[in-house]
């Protein structure tokens, strides 16, 4: 199936500037599905979880061992937000295109937005930010600093290499799984369309098998993502850097 991004070029009057509207749009799609469900699980609560409630407040003490496991509690408590949001919107994103996908005549409209490199590179890119920023908040500039130097000035070259390779690793990571499997959905599909004899027998039972095992690598993914965001942030936070 011939696909084609349906890209908005030269946005208001930049030679440069090239924007996928389908990444826009299911951002926008993630984003208010995730708070959609917040809204809902938190507007009655009760001494009793039951139903969304009981499945969120089970998030909630996921991500607080995740944040535990990676560092002092005291110290990590204030990046929970961080990682419900992370576990949570990743989550939604990556299952977004695994049932079906959109297509408006040749272009793909409706997807995992987590598919797409640009916009988990962003992604991966916004959160080491993230710990540069906590980093010096939290060490002060002067020790955080430091911490590139140590234990010998010689170091400094390979640790600012590997803040582009969390980058890319990150991101990449991310991006390889979601696109890999949403490539074989795809194909299954072909397959499933095409004019052969018995095409869609053979392909039904291996479609919904890998959708059953890409919502499986959805929920890893965004488990991952956010386990390594906690240990970034745990390298740069923590007193002992």
């Amino acid at each position: 199936m011939n696909h084609t991004a349906p890209i908005a070029h030269d946005l208001f009057g930049i030679s440069w500037l090239d924007v996928n509207l389908a990444n826009l749009f299911m951002v926008a799609v993630s984003s208010a599905i995730v708070f959609i469900l917040s809204v809902i699980a938190s507007r009655k609560l009760q001494m009793r979880p039951t139903g969304l409630q009981n499945f969120m407040e089970w998030i909630v003490e996921f991500v607080k061992g995740i944040i535990s496991d990676t560092m002092d509690w005291k110290t990590g408590k204030i990046f929970l937000p961080l990682g419900l949001t992370l576990i949570t919107y990743i989550l939604v994103s990556n299952l977004l295109g695994v049932a079906t996908v959109g297509v408006i005549g040749h272009d793909l409209w409706w997807k995992s937005p987590t598919a797409d490199a640009t916009l988990t590179l962003t992604l991966s890119g916004m959160v080491i930010l993230l710990t540069h920023f906590y980093g010096i908040k939290i060490q002060g500039m002067k020790h955080y600093l430091k911490g590139y130097v140590s234990p010998s000035p010689i170091m400094l070259p390979f640790k600012i290499i590997e803040e582009f390779t969390n980058t890319l690793t990150l991101g990449l990571r991310l991006f390889g799984n979601i696109y890999a499997g949403e490539v074989l959905l795809g194909l299954l599909v072909m397959l499933a369309t095409a004019n052969i004899p018995f095409g869609f027998i053979f392909a039904a039972v291996p479609m919904l098998a890998w959708q059953g095992f890409s919502v499986f690598i959805g929920g890893i993914q965004a488990f991952v993502f956010t386990m390594l965001t906690m240990v970034y942030l745990s390298h740069k936070v923590s007193s002992d850097h």
